[in-house]
């Protein structure tokens, strides 16, 4: 049996805080293996990349979610007890929730509503000279996605809202005031969507026909129980929190326009152009950085010994990035993407595998879409300038954006 690499460090816990993104992946091209193991917040841990790994990763009688994303992410950024955590049937119940939600006929509602916001938000860009995209784009979002869930929010909260599923996001990765803002983030804002989850139940706030808030709020589980009110609620918040989330993609697909002018033009009114173009998008630029689970029991894999309860972490970022996935994958080349066929095993930025029997994200095609979306508005719907500014992306950081998240400027209308 082959020796699974170690890491020298007792525990690499500030190392990966350091490292970012490129913690696992720097770390496998030190060992010449795509599998090594370590210690995370003092566990043992096996740290995996590359496709056959991810094809391992999403075996489910190898591995489950159970107990799997450690309690400081579930307090601040998924919830505890929501579909991300569950396993077998209570996770395929849970899955087929979500995925009655995702139909085309509610995606292109989404899409309709984010067009329209958009437009509507260009004055108010116009008549502010320099604005920060990111933060706009967030706002937006936000704005849109409770009103396409179907919960009530008046203008005077949107921004709070943003600033509240920003919290969430970003806490898992910090130590000290900023992971614990989000801990508040999520309890105060589990505690209103349950509330409202309640009001609607007694038909106190009647969800509209249809929205997601009605499907969460009545849907039975496979005893025909309905969900606990805290478990809808961060249900709910399991569609708020990654639709708001994208505005880190839309960030990006500005950026790269910026960096590389000649797609502008290649995109504009070219359905195959903007697919590759936002494909390579995904894969190039950071988002989650890498997934959890535990052996469920003892295998040998690659020669290796993964023993049962072993926590494990899948790199998402270093697999779209691998070398033997992706030639020269440090380079923009969304051509990269044309004839081929995507692959659930090698571009996995919002997971990998199957969306219905799996972890992959159930919300993966409404990203796609928004980004499509925001690719259209930003080289037809208006103009704008990109003045000079610090446009580096610090993957140290999680998640990691432009210093001022992409400032631009000039911002006019095109008619």
């Amino acid at each position: 049996m082959a020796s699974m690499p170690a890491d020298r460090s007792p525990d690499s816990t500030l190392a990966l805080l350091r490292a970012g993104y490129r913690f696992i992946g720097e770390r496998c091209e030190r060992y010449d293996s795509d599998v090594f193991r370590t210690r995370i917040l003092l566990a043992p841990t096996i740290c995996l990349r590359g496709r056959p790994a991810t094809e391992l990763f999403y075996d489910t009688e190898r591995f489950q979610r159970a107990t799997a994303m450690p309690l400081r992410v579930q307090r601040t950024l998924t919830g505890r007890g929501g579909v991300q955590g569950l396993d077998g049937t209570e996770h395929a119940d849970r899955k087929a929730m979500f995925m009655s939600i995702m139909t085309p006929a509610a995606i292109r509602q989404l899409g309709q509503l984010f067009d329209d916001e958009w437009l509507a938000r260009i004055p108010a860009w116009e008549a502010a000279g320099p604005v920060s995209l990111y933060d706009e784009l967030g706002r937006l979002l936000t704005r849109v996605v409770y009103a396409w869930v179907g919960v009530p929010l008046p203008a005077s909260q949107v921004a709070d809202r943003a600033v509240e599923l920003h919290a969430m996001i970003e806490a898992p990765a910090l130590a000290g005031p900023r992971h614990w803002r989000g801990r508040l983030a999520r309890r105060r804002a589990e505690r209103r969507l349950a509330d409202l989850v309640e009001r609607t139940r007694t038909g106190l706030a009647p969800a509209p026909a249809g929205s997601a808030l009605a499907v969460i709020a009545e849907h039975r589980d496979g005893r025909g129980n309905l969900l606990p009110r805290r478990t809808a609620a961060v249900e709910l918040l399991n569609l708020l929190r990654p639709v708001v989330a994208v505005d880190q993609y839309l960030t990006f697909a500005a950026l790269a326009l910026h960096d590389h002018p000649g797609w502008r033009d290649r995109v504009r009114d070219d359905d195959e152009a903007t697919e590759q173009f936002v494909q390579e998008v995904r894969r190039y630029y950071p988002f989650f950085p890498m997934a959890a689970a535990r052996v469920r029991r003892s295998f040998e894999w690659q020669g290796h010994h993964f023993p049962a309860g072993r926590r494990v972490l899948l790199d998402l970022y270093g697999t779209n990035h691998h070398p033997t996935l992706w030639p020269e994958p440090e380079l923009f080349r969304p051509e990269r993407f044309a004839g081929r066929r995507v692959d659930p095993f090698a571009l996995i930025p919002q997971g990998g595998g199957d969306h219905w029997a799996g972890h992959r994200c159930a919300g993966e095609w409404i990203t796609i879409d928004l980004m499509k979306r925001a690719v259209a508005n930003l080289t037809t719907t208006m103009r704008y300038d990109v003045p000079v500014q610090d446009l580096t992306l610090d993957l140290r950081r999680m998640p990691a954006l432009p210093p001022l998240g992409l400032t631009i400027t000039n911002i006019r209308r095109t008619d």
